[in-house]
């Protein structure tokens, strides 16, 4: 059975390609979208974010691995951040616009430009707080505690800070403002799409990173 996780990882991930790239199927998704946004923006980033974070356990210890992780509550936990991202894209790109449009940033009647300033807004306002959330029920899914009273003071204090500022805290900088700025070049409906896309890199990016936080405990 193991055999077939991967073979069936990449159908997955090409039946969602093909779903984007042939016309009809591509038109329903973008009807679907607009009629529920919050439904479809939880079940991309759902499957998507959940699928990079077992990737990332894949990579880093050549295996994959579903018993034992708590896999519903993950997949909860990535389902409410594609109901935040719903409502994260069309802030900072209609704040941003007005931003622009008013003088206030330079770029007017560039897309770029709009796309750039959005990113870098949502990146350096949003993202890194997100991945700390991310990060703290992470962690409260491995100690059992997702659906109990929070420990917070215990869980944030338990955090490697320097790991996180390193890895997460600038891949912000390296990585998800250049990819966001692609993103808000795209049509509105594709935006969320294309962050459950890249949430299979930040499955990998908060995967690596608390992997390489476990290691260094261990020390």
């Amino acid at each position: 059975m193991k055999k077939l996780v991967t073979p069936i990882y990449i159908l997955i991930l090409a039946g969602i390609a093909f779903t984007l790239s042939f016309g009809p199927t591509r038109d329903k998704f973008v009807s679907l979208t607009r009629s529920f946004p919050f439904l479809l923006g939880f079940i991309k980033i759902a499957l998507l974010g959940t699928m990079g974070e077992l990737l990332s356990g894949r990579i880093v210890t050549g295996n994959w691995k579903f018993s034992g992780i708590r896999l519903h509550q993950r997949v909860l936990v990535w389902g409410f951040l594609g109901i935040l991202f719903t409502v994260v894209f069309p802030i900072f790109s209609i704040g941003t616009t007005g931003l622009v449009m008013s003088g206030l940033l330079p770029g007017k009647g560039h897309n770029l430009a709009v796309a750039f300033w959005s990113s870098f807004f949502m990146n350096m306002i949003f993202a890194f707080p997100m991945m700390v959330f991310h990060r703290i029920t992470d962690t409260l899914i491995d100690r059992g505690q997702l659906f109990t009273p929070w420990p917070l003071v215990e869980v944030y204090t338990g955090i490697d800070w320097k790991n996180m500022f390193h890895i997460a805290g600038f891949s912000c900088i390296w990585f998800w403002i250049p990819a966001h700025t692609f993103t808000f070049m795209l049509p509105p409906e594709f935006r969320v799409v294309s962050a459950a896309f890249l949430s299979l890199a930040l499955g990998l990016i908060l995967g690596y990173g608390k992997r390489k936080a476990f290691l260094k405990s261990k020390e």
